[in-house]
């Protein structure tokens, strides 16, 4: 019950403008954020992931901001992401990047967003990098598949964000796993109705597990699965059904968030599992915070104890 009410407050505190603008500025709130990014720009991201690589942890990248609504600001991103596939080609990292759509341009033209993934995903496969986009709210799931579909045809290896939570996932895992995907499974971050989503956490726990077993047994050699959650017994109830079917824990990835569980994630890549860490940075912090907060209360724990002396 405290969990659904703290949840539900976290996503109000995400929409909020007023607060959007205001609490950033606040010195308690960039402490508390620090908890869960190394910095605001991409080198220090960079210089993060050249700590957690040395212990065997490979690193993802995105530049936080979401729903722009210049189409020159949405070029700007993208010339911004073409940079970074060379700086970390140039730092020698296992990295990769992820996108939002809505910051490539989504809400204003479809058609100049799928251009700029096609150009981003080409220039992840010359530096011999990964390009990854990420899931918004189910208002965009429809156009996220299509732009997907799209850039996947043309560069394979490309990868998707999909929810859990939501209802339609097992159809959409279903339609996309013939074209040979890469899916990075999560719970979902977002306020969804109980018409389109789950809301039991119970529920959204067994519809991703059901769900990471399915892509793990289609996709069984390379690294077709991303276990995008924070939750160790899950991610190990998903290696001991791979086992089962004769796969092994190097074929699929867990992906976690810098800053969350990082001795969970050196002690399963010690253990033998693919880790990669997704390294946030950009001043455009704020909703995603309040996302990661409304995710699971342990994260609240971690930002009060930042907020100490």
């Amino acid at each position: 019950m405290l969990n659904a009410a703290l949840r539900k407050l976290f996503l109000a505190l995400s929409r909020n403008g007023f607060l959007r603008r205001r609490l950033p500025q606040l010195p308690f709130m960039r402490r508390a954020v620090g908890r869960f990014m190394p910095g605001e720009t991409a080198e220090d991201a960079l210089a993060a992931a050249l700590v957690l690589q040395r212990d065997g942890i490979a690193s993802e990248y995105t530049r936080l901001g979401e729903n722009i609504s210049d189409m020159a600001e949405a070029d700007a991103v993208a010339e911004h992401y073409v940079a970074l596939y060379g700086q970390i080609r140039e730092a020698g990292l296992d990295g990769e990047i992820s996108v939002k759509l809505t910051q490539l341009g989504l809400d204003i033209d479809e058609a100049a967003t799928l251009d700029h993934c096609l150009r981003l995903a080409a220039r992840a496969r010359e530096t011999g990098s990964g390009f990854w986009i990420d899931m918004e709210d189910s208002s965009y799931v429809d156009r996220t598949l299509r732009i997907y579909e799209r850039v996947l045809a043309e560069h394979p290896g490309t990868g998707l964000c999909l929810q859990a939570y939501l209802h339609r996932t097992a159809a959409d895992v279903e339609r996309l796993l013939p074209q040979r995907p890469r899916i990075r499974l999560v719970k979902g971050a977002y306020d969804e109705p109980a018409s389109i989503a789950l809301r039991a956490k119970r529920d959204v726990d067994a519809n991703f597990l059901a769900l990471a077993v399915t892509i793990a047994r289609a996709t069984p050699t390379g690294v077709g699965l991303g276990l995008g959650t924070h939750d160790i017994r899950l991610v190990e109830q998903v290696a001991r059904h791979a086992a089962a079917a004769g796969i092994a824990r190097d074929a699929f990835e867990v992906q976690m968030l810098f800053g969350i569980r990082a001795g969970e994630q050196r002690r399963l890549a010690t253990e033998g599992y693919r880790v990669r860490t997704l390294i946030a940075y950009g001043d455009a912090w704020y909703p995603w915070y309040m996302r990661r907060l409304a995710e699971r209360p342990a994260n609240v724990l971690f930002a009060l104890r930042a907020l100490l002396p």
